[in-house]
């Protein structure tokens, strides 16, 4: 007689559909692909040569029918198509993502973006993320450094648990590289730098001091990042929002 774990997984492995193939995959996302969305991607910085000319809300809804698959990540992200690199965020499995595997696909980060999506929707979601910001903020290559600081800007908006302190010892990364003249990634600096500031009134100060520095730097990249964090970090309606904060954490 079989154990009821044993029919349990039996009855699991019947019920359960066929693997979904990245094949399949990439020909739906080239039934849904316009010249028209081609044509206008390159006004957004994202190249066109391994592009089809999908809507990002058309990649999410084919996310949603196929359903989380690591394998399918995997063999999707091996195709080079960006759109098929976009489904693979949406598909992948959060937990399953290795330490490995983070660094290859940030590895072959070539638009922002990927990086942004990417690290968004699936690599802050990882156990691995916090050990990943640093690294990549060093890294020389553009969007490899981009990754690092649109990571920390993730990690913020979405890591609830995560404390003030964690922040507060990744600040210096801002100012270390702030002066970076690069496009895309002095735009993920300003972004790290204005989501830590807006979590929290103790992290709002910090950023706020770091902002105050940069906005009198000697590279003009970094005169950028400040003056455009503190727009925003002082701004009317952050203040009020983390006024609230302040006084719900009061009691």
């Amino acid at each position: 007689m079989k154990k009821k774990s044993d029919r349990t997984a039996a009855s699991k492995k019947k019920n359960a559909g066929p693997a979904p193939d990245a094949g399949a995959a990439v020909a739906a996302l080239k039934r849904l692909a316009s010249k028209k969305t081609r044509d206008g991607m390159l006004r957004y910085g994202i190249p066109q040569d391994n592009a089809f000319g999908v809507p990002v809300s058309k990649i999410q809804q084919l996310a949603k029918q196929l359903g989380r698959s690591h394998e399918l990540a995997a063999a999707l992200w091996e195709t080079g198509w960006y759109e098929a690199r976009m489904l693979a965020a949406y598909v992948d499995e959060p937990e399953r993502v290795t330490p490995a595997q983070m660094d290859r696909w940030c590895r072959d980060f070539d638009n922002w973006g990927i990086v942004d999506t990417v690290c968004f929707v699936l690599f802050d979601r990882t156990p691995h993320a916090w050990g990943k910001v640093e690294p990549w903020s060093e890294r020389g290559a553009e969007f490899e450094k981009r990754a690092g600081f649109v990571l920390l800007a993730c990690l913020a908006a979405h890591d609830k648990a995560a404390r003030d302190a964690q922040f507060l010892a990744l600040l210096p990364l801002v100012e270390r590289h702030a002066g970076d003249e690069r496009n895309f990634v002095k735009k993920g600096i300003s972004w790290a730098l204005r989501m830590v500031g807006r979590r929290s009134p103790v992290l709002n100060v910090a950023a706020v001091r770091v902002a105050k520095h940069l906005a009198k730097a000697p590279e003009a990249a970094a005169r950028w990042v400040g003056k455009e964090a503190l727009r925003e970090l002082t701004s009317p309606g952050v203040t009020k929002k983390l006024a609230a904060r302040r006084r719900a954490a009061a009691g």
